[in-house]
């Protein structure tokens, strides 16, 4: 037997397990009452009126949603109701009753193998799944709740349900005298955009503790990054490299200053959200995406906002952006922002994030990450 039977999740292990054992046995139960009617009937029945083809449908209830150990039982037990009924009418060796065994026999054993297919391909997504969790916690790591003088609180989202993570991402990191985050969008989505996912953090995280200026940072982290993408390309398509790239916005949060850098570079403008009112921090000369820093001079200049006490700051991606309703409608976010706001980064992050899924109405055609800072003083 191979190993994925062997190791497959046995018992209730949360919430979700406990109901579908509790259903599993439910339709177990129901579907043996009614293979232990079938005989039980054909006592009262005409010699003419048969029920024997009715034993199929346990077997196809318990295989589809118990599973395919339970189904091979169910037929079984089937099997042994019908003959069971065509002794009671002494008609065992009959053309008729031999056929209807024939015919039960090869119904059961088509949905146990149909059956057994099915739990080895949960199995297997249920595995996928797993993988991508450990992923995630390794490479996209949690952020703190508290930086400094900020609170923080992200959401993300994979395009693809069996990844739990892609090609969105975002740290933080702490300098002496204040918090340097990243938001980036790799080119790609799910787990094939893991590899320049890790490249890109992997980067920022040895980097931005430094003491450096920003500009520094930024420039330290276009090396890097470039380098690092290079490295996965194949060297047979030397066009592979100018594909791969990195949209990101790296800003610098003061302890002490009332005000916010950012460096874009090639990102969407953070969104600031100030007594009620959201603004879009455009950028005045924004750097190529990373890896494309070479295409053309950049500086990394930072442009300098206001982000006094009380102030929240969203940093997202494309796929909240981009996300359409049932119309083709891009998702508003200026629009929806500002009432949106609620006590903390906490629950604007919840507000935006179940707002969005209204919004779009389906599965993300794209990763999406969010990021909510708010200067406590």
């Amino acid at each position: 037997m191979d190993a994925w039977w062997r190791d497959r999740p046995r018992g209730a292990g949360d919430g979700a397990t406990l109901v579908r054992c509790r259903r599993d046995r439910l339709i177990t139960a129901v579907a043996a009452l009614l293979i232990v009617a079938v005989p039980v009937a054909d006592l009262f029945l005409p010699m003419n009126i048969h029920v024997a083809h009715v034993l199929v449908v346990p077997v196809a209830l318990v295989a589809a949603f118990a599973g395919p150990l339970r189904g091979a039982l169910t037929a079984l037990l089937a099997v042994l109701a019908l003959i069971a009924a065509a002794i009671e009418r002494d008609a065992l060796t009959t053309e008729n009753v031999l056929v209807q065994l024939a015919s039960l026999v090869l119904v059961s054993v088509l949905l146990v193998v149909f059956a057994l297919s099915s739990e080895r391909g949960r199995y297997e997504l249920a595995g996928e799944r797993r993988f991508s969790e450990a992923a995630q916690r390794v490479v996209l790591r949690p952020l703190p709740g508290r930086s400094g003088p900020l609170t923080i609180a992200s959401a993300y989202r994979s395009a693809d349900d069996a990844d739990r993570v892609g090609g969105d991402l975002y740290a933080v990191a702490r300098t002496a005298n204040a918090t340097r985050l990243l938001i980036g969008d790799v080119r790609g989505k799910g787990l094939n955009s893991l590899s320049e996912t890790e490249t890109v953090l992997g980067a920022f995280r040895a980097a931005a503790h430094r003491q450096e200026p920003l500009p520094e940072l930024v420039a330290s982290l276009e090396g890097s990054v470039r380098w690092g993408l290079a490295e996965f390309c194949d060297a047979r398509a030397e066009a592979d490299v100018g594909e791969r790239f990195v949209t990101a916005a790296v800003v610098e949060i003061p302890d002490d200053e009332p005000f916010v850098h950012v460096v874009s570079c090639g990102h969407l403008p953070p969104l600031l959200l100030h007594e009620g009112r959201a603004t879009l921090l455009d950028v005045a000369d924004p750097a190529p995406p990373l890896g494309l820093g070479a295409l053309a001079e950049s500086t990394y200049a930072p442009s300098t906002f206001p982000f006094v006490g009380g102030d929240q700051l969203l940093l997202y991606t494309d796929g909240l952006t981009e996300a359409r309703d049932a119309s083709g409608g891009f998702y508003p976010l200026l629009e929806r922002a500002a009432g949106l706001t609620g006590s903390g980064p906490a629950t604007l992050v919840q507000a935006v994030t179940r707002d969005l899924l209204g919004h779009a109405h389906g599965p993300l055609g794209d990763d999406m990450a969010v990021v909510a800072l708010q200067r406590e003083h």
